[in-house]
């Protein structure tokens, strides 16, 4: 589910700052940027996170800004960094090179600068832990806003769905007329109307119509149309729940489209599946 929670806290020499952002993911996918000397309490803000977020791919950042120039100034291993100049100025003059900028490559030689990674105490741990609280209560207010508009759209969607059924159910009656008009005009035309068995004409009729009542379906739509408002208003409402009634929904709508047979009706059934298709991509933003 996408989210956002930012909070920062201030300490003695400096600032710890938390931002949490996540995208839409069935489970929960969490990648941790730590600085090196927290690295030690990557396995407890999992465990955390796993318990306050639930889902989402989540990216989580703590960021510690330190006013103490020293501490944040880096140290050179001077004999490292003389034994690399030496070797390759030696090698630049058995090759007959000029050798400049010797130095600057030295360098960048693996471990010659190094960062001091001191130890976090426990009162800076509290201030950084106090600092990733407030970011997740920011976080989780975000997402309950988004909810909120979320749960406006559904209870949208879910109405249009149903007043298009309200369309359906208008042209119903007709579209039986037209059926057996169609079925009698193609009889008289082809054997005549004389050679027509009134009887057995309206025992096929009853059972192709039959064929295409969609009463049921009607029925059994609205009925979870009305289930998937009353499961969204539940405190524990989640989107599996209400995405195994959008499946429901969408077989009953395709089974109407199916024994449709009339195009007014289609152009509801295709309005009915474009709202669903809504309601479906929505639905990954729930947890």
């Amino acid at each position: 589910m996408t989210g956002y929670g930012q909070a920062s806290k201030e300490f003695k020499n400096g600032r710890y700052t938390v931002e949490i952002k996540s995208l839409n993911s069935k489970f929960l996918e969490l990648n941790l940027k730590l600085p090196k000397a927290y690295s030690d309490k990557e396995f407890f803000l999992r465990n955390e996170c796993s318990r306050l977020i639930e889902r989402g791919k989540v990216i989580l950042t703590l960021t510690v800004e330190n006013n103490n120039e020293a501490a944040k100034a880096a140290t050179i291993n001077q004999p490292l960094l003389a034994h690399y100049y030496i070797s390759l100025k030696n090698i630049a003059a058995q090759l007959g090179e000029t050798g400049e900028n010797l130095m600057a490559l030295a360098v960048t030689f693996p471990d010659v600068i190094k960062y001091d990674d001191a130890a976090v105490s426990e009162d800076e741990w509290k201030n950084a832990l106090h600092a990733f609280n407030k970011a997740v209560t920011n976080f989780n207010i975000f997402r309950a806003d988004e909810g909120k508009v979320l749960m406006n759209d559904f209870i949208l969607r879910i109405n249009n769905i149903l007043d298009f059924m309200a369309g359906i159910e208008r042209q119903e009656p007709a579209r039986i007329l037209t059926v057996r008009d169609r079925l009698t005009t193609y009889l008289t035309e082809t054997i005549g109307k004389d050679n027509v068995d009134n009887n057995r004409l309206e025992q096929e009729l009853i059972y192709y119509i039959d064929k295409l009542d969609i009463t049921e379906e009607k029925v059994r739509l609205k009925s979870h149309c009305h289930y998937f408002l009353q499961t969204l208003n539940e405190p524990d409402a989640g989107g599996k729940k209400l995405g195994f009634i959008t499946q429901e929904i969408g077989r009953e709508i395709n089974t109407i489209g199916s024994k449709a047979n009339n195009a007014d009706i289609q152009k509801m059934v295709v309005g009915m599946k474009e709202e669903l298709e809504k309601m479906k991509e929505q639905l990954l933003n729930v947890l």
